[in-house]
């Protein structure tokens, strides 16, 4: 009898430990549950405050500019990338030339200004990687001599931008003039991007190029989607 007993005891204890470890697995499996929700909800969050930045930045740039885009203004238009397109070549320069003409630059003086007061604002700042200033041709030519044409010529708008524009923009502060050197490059892409009648790129559409549509200035903000990736990839990874 004083066996079984003995027998009897080992066997409840043996069931207590295993319920105890039962009990501590169970809780590890719901810690690390809630872990990964809780990085996957900020992972999310980043995703959402990324779009929304675009969506912002997008609904900004419309409204300020709706009116100006017009064909007999301006001819120009925005894009969902965030890129204003120029489209008026016979306003931005004269053919096979590079010099910014007359009309484009009272055209820059009216732009430029305003979008700095749009995209120097304090909630975009860090989230702003790079203003594009992008010179387009049309597939007639050299590729290479309309590299160097279009370079030239988003190099002839910079210039005027940090020598006319910002020298009269009084009222940027030297942090801010830092931060637009850092933000704007000027860019030559040839004949790489030719558009449709539609205003699409015809690598994409499969349809011929519009000769017109594709000689452009276009400037373009790029997102810091780079940033975005990393701390996405901390989330993922495990790290603070």
């Amino acid at each position: 009898m004083k066996f079984r007993k003995k027998s009897s005891n080992y066997w409840i204890s043996l069931s207590d430990i295993m319920t105890g470890l039962m009990i501590i697995f169970m809780f590890i499996a719901i810690s690390y549950i809630i872990e990964v929700q809780k990085k996957q909800e900020e992972k999310d969050q980043i995703v959402k405050d990324y779009v929304q930045t675009k969506v912002e930045l997008y609904e900004e740039l419309k409204k300020e500019f709706e009116n100006d885009f017009r064909e007999e203004k301006w001819n120009a238009v925005l894009d969902r990338d965030l890129s204003i397109r120029f489209l008026n070549e016979t306003v931005l320069f004269d053919y096979d030339k590079a010099d910014v003409k007359p009309e484009f630059q009272a055209i820059l003086l009216d732009f430029f200004p305003r979008y700095l007061n749009i995209i120097l604002k304090e909630k975009y700042r860090d989230k702003i990687a790079e203003i594009r200033i992008e010179g387009h041709t049309d597939s007639k030519g050299k590729y290479f001599y309309n590299v160097y044409l279009s370079q030239t010529r988003t190099r002839n708008v910079l210039e005027f931008l940090l020598s006319k524009c910002l020298k009269n923009s009084h009222k940027l502060s030297n942090k801010e003039r830092e931060l637009l050197i850092f933000w704007l490059t000027a860019n030559g892409f040839s004949s790489g991007r030719t558009l449709d009648s539609g205003g699409q790129f015809t690598l994409f559409s499969a349809l011929p190029a519009d000769d017109q549509k594709s000689r452009r200035v276009e400037f373009r903000i790029i997102t810091a989607s780079e940033k975005l990736v990393e701390e996405v990839a901390k989330y993922i990874d495990g790290n603070n």
